[in-house]
């Protein structure tokens, strides 16, 4: 083993709103089971500024509930729950410099991708992750404990990553496996086998109403009936009437179907459904009269659905359910919020899809931030046989109606708006992270005769990461493309402020070794390092440019 440093610089934050640049952290040598890693490169991201906002009272800042025992984390130092300072950054790459002698995955001297999300690791809201309750990459060295990053069924979340990347082009792949997870997501077109399904009447059962769904759309182990109609027989299914949805416990039912029209019932059902259930609407012939309060931040953050028919058979409503959140062939298509970094990826990845014939409508507030947008995606466009338009929305509002809309903007709002501009089976796709407690007010009665559908991912999976990553290695997608500034830990903390402030139309990243570089836009590159510069492939970072940064600081 190399001769290892006592101290690095790293970002702590230490409280709310507390980030400090501190240049004496300890560096921890690796236990048995530990590995050591040197940080090439991490991006900067708007989530980061969620963690450093609300500190240990982020749902992933907490401890560690379940899925390993408390003795193990009590032997990895960079377990920091809680009150405890941790250090942020979670798109990273790093190389392993140290590994312990029962270390099974992770050699010394490999580059690997981080995979944030230990899935299996629950905190009593979310999961635990790295750069939250685990430290992160804004750093020079992190550690990270083996029987911590391996799941159950074995994979590590360490992923092997080319030499042949830029270290800026695979710390990317995390937030791009984030824009993949909402395209790939497989829908739940079915009721949840050996669940909970809750049935609601405010009007008289149809014929066959429930029956058209159990068994034959799945068999759920208990089914909860109330309201004005009577149960019907369900064989084999333990069923059970409750007098009021009060005796119903919140995020207790995986299913729910409801037979009737009344808004201020169809809004006590959202806090019942656990998260990825769904709630399906048979209007039997009625409508709503005004708009419903609809828990579209479950949507994001708890992965909720929501499908109905005007008609009286619950079977219609689901048969509305796309089997994946992909977007089709022909699709017209508005990213709402295009000119931030995340809109951007949506942009861009709709411009590379294959899939043929797209019309793509960019969206923003900022004229420089769709200049700059425009200035990408055009030629990808042409390229690719796809439409692209810019639209500001202080000047000019987008016409017509689409078939896909992606939300890159928290408000409730926007949401409402974009179901009342999707056309006939629009997907409506709430990326941007809307609190889980707020609601928006819709028109229902649209949403379900047009049958519209509210989609919403939060994070990703592994192979979501392998997925972007193969598509880096093999060209088909420049996650560079992204990249908008660079800097050194000292500019870790003024991006951060940039990122919220959106001051720059693209992506951060952060390079631990470049010792005493600020943040610089990569229009100032040439004043700082003229012989990166010309390396820019039009204005686009790339491993040529990132070669001449590390070069000047011996990296």
């Amino acid at each position: 083993m190399d001769a290892l440093p006592r101290v690095q610089r790293a970002v702590e934050l230490v409280g709310p709103g507390e980030l400090r640049l501190n240049a004496e952290k300890p560096v921890h040598p690796p236990g048995p089971h530990q590995v050591l890693c040197r940080v090439e490169a991490v991006g900067l991201c708007f989530s980061d500024l969620k963690l450093v906002k609300q500190f240990a009272d982020h749902p992933r800042k907490s401890e560690v509930v379940g899925g390993i025992d408390g003795q193990v984390l009590e032997e990895i130092p960079s377990y920091v729950p809680g009150e405890r300072p941790t250090v942020p950054g979670h798109e990273a790459v790093v190389r392993v410099c140290a590994a312990g002698n029962e270390v099974t995955a992770g050699q010394t001297g490999e580059r690997y991708l981080v995979q944030t999300d230990y899935r299996w690791l629950p905190t009593a809201d979310a999961n635990a992750a790295f750069g939250y309750n685990f430290e992160g990459a804004l750093q020079e060295y992190v550690l990270m404990d083996e029987r911590a990053i391996t799941s159950p069924e074995g994979e590590g979340m360490l992923i092997p990553a080319s030499e042949k990347l830029s270290a800026s082009a695979i710390a990317l792949v995390e937030p791009w496996a984030c824009v993949e997870a909402a395209y790939s997501v497989q829908e739940r077109q079915r009721l949840t086998e050996g669940g909970r399904l809750l049935v609601v009447t405010d009007v008289e059962l149809p014929t066959g109403g429930v029956s058209s769904l159990v068994p034959r759309l799945g068999r759920p182990s208990e089914v909860l009936w109330t309201g004005s109609a009577s149960e019907p027989p369900l064989p084999g299914i333990a069923t059970s009437r409750v007098s009021s949805l009060s005796e119903v416990s919140e995020a207790s039912c995986d299913d729910l179907v409801y037979f009737g029209h009344n808004e201020e019932t169809v809004e006590k059902l959202f806090p019942l459904l656990a998260p990825r259930g769904l709630l399906n609407i048979v209007l039997c012939g009625g409508r709503f009269l005004r708009h419903v309060a609809v828990a579209v931040g479950r949507v994001h953050y708890g992965g909720i659905r929501l499908v109905g028919t005007e008609g009286s058979d619950p079977a219609a409503s689901m048969a509305t359910v796309p089997s994946s959140g992909e977007i089709r062939e022909g699709a017209r298509v508005h990213v709402v919020g295009a000119g931030g970094p995340m809109g951007a990826m949506h942009v861009i990845r709709a411009l590379s899809s294959p899939v043929p014939g797209l019309d793509i409508v960019a969206s923003d507030i900022e004229r420089d931030r769709l200049s700059t947008l425009t200035h990408i995606a055009a030629p990808l466009a042409a390229a690719n046989g796809h439409s692209f338009c810019a639209c500001n929305v202080n000047e000019e509002a987008p016409q017509g109606t689409f078939d896909y809309l992606a939300i890159m903007v928290p408000s409730p709002d926007l949401v409402a708006s974009a179901v009342e501009h999707g056309g006939d089976h629009a997907v409506i796709n709430v990326f941007a992270g809307i609190p889980a407690d707020v609601s928006a007010k819709l028109d229902l009665n649209e949403y379900i005769e047009k049958r519209r559908y509210l989609i919403g991912t939060s994070g990703s999976a592994l192979e979501d990461m392998k997925t972007v990553l193969a598509k880096v290695e093999t060209g088909v997608l420049d996650t560079n493309l992204s990249v908008a500034a660079v800097g050194g830990l000292e500019a870790a903390i003024s991006g951060l402020q940039a990122v919220e402030e959106r001051q720059i139309a693209g992506k951060v990243v952060i390079y631990p070794s470049c010792r005493g570089l600020g943040l610089t836009s990569l229009d100032e590159l040439g004043a700082y390092l003229p012989e990166a510069a010309p390396l820019l492939r039009d204005g686009v970072w790339s491993q040529e440019a990132e070669r001449a940064l590390l070069g000047r600081h011996g990296a």
